[in-house]
């Protein structure tokens, strides 16, 4: 007797599924005939979890958030300011490191939104390094700094972790870019280092 899958199993599937066919096709050829078949279910299927494209794109964009949040939740509560942001950019690194796929549906979808609907592409972003705002305020909370140094480490983090993501995303060298998260780390380092008026930490 064939094991039923559950509903919300089936909508997990869909989801990695069509990270993967937009990796590969772009968002215009991500149709639900694609998705469907590289969940391994019918389209019939599909439908029946959701009830138009536009939807499971949204439970697409609420994944790719989840992944970021993750990245978040796993940073030490102990750390310090400087910790923290080296802790955010190398787990958001690490996190388009376990899977080119999931680089490149990141980049695509933000483009996507970019280009079709303008201010949700920027809404995307900005809720994504307000994010990370509201993390290094959290750790600077027993030595407050100034709010424009808490602006620049975060677009510093975006910078580096969004040129990494690129590189990777480019040449899908996975030994080079595990080499490159580490240079990209400590120029992280030495820029908090001076920034906030400490010794960079030894490699």
């Amino acid at each position: 007797m064939a094991r039923r899958i559950s509903v919300a199993q089936r909508r997990s599937d869909f989801i990695n599924a069509a990270v993967e066919v937009i990796a590969t096709h772009g968002i215009d050829g991500a149709t639900t005939r694609r998705i469907a078949e590289q969940a391994q279910a019918n389209l019939a299927m599909l439908h029946y979890c959701y009830d138009s494209k536009d939807d499971l794109f949204a439970d697409v964009y609420a994944f790719v958030s989840g992944r970021f949040r993750d990245v978040v939740k796993a940073i030490d509560p102990r750390s310090d300011l400087r910790d923290t942001a080296c802790q955010l950019l190398r787990g958001v690194m690490e996190c388009y490191l376990e899977s080119a796929s999931f680089t490149a549906a990141t980049i695509e979808l933000i483009s996507w939104a970019r280009r079709q609907h303008g201010g949700r592409g920027i809404a995307v972003y900005d809720q994504a390094l307000e994010t990370v705002r509201d993390v290094l305020r959290e750790a600077s909370s027993d030595d407050p700094v100034e709010a424009e140094t808490i602006d620049q480490i975060a677009y510093v983090i975006a910078s580096l972790a969004d040129g990494f993501a690129v590189n990777w995303f480019t040449y899908g060298d996975r030994d080079a870019a595990a080499r490159h998260m580490d240079i990209t780390a400590s120029v992280l380092d030495s820029w908090l280092a001076v920034r906030l008026g400490c010794a960079p930490v030894a490699p």
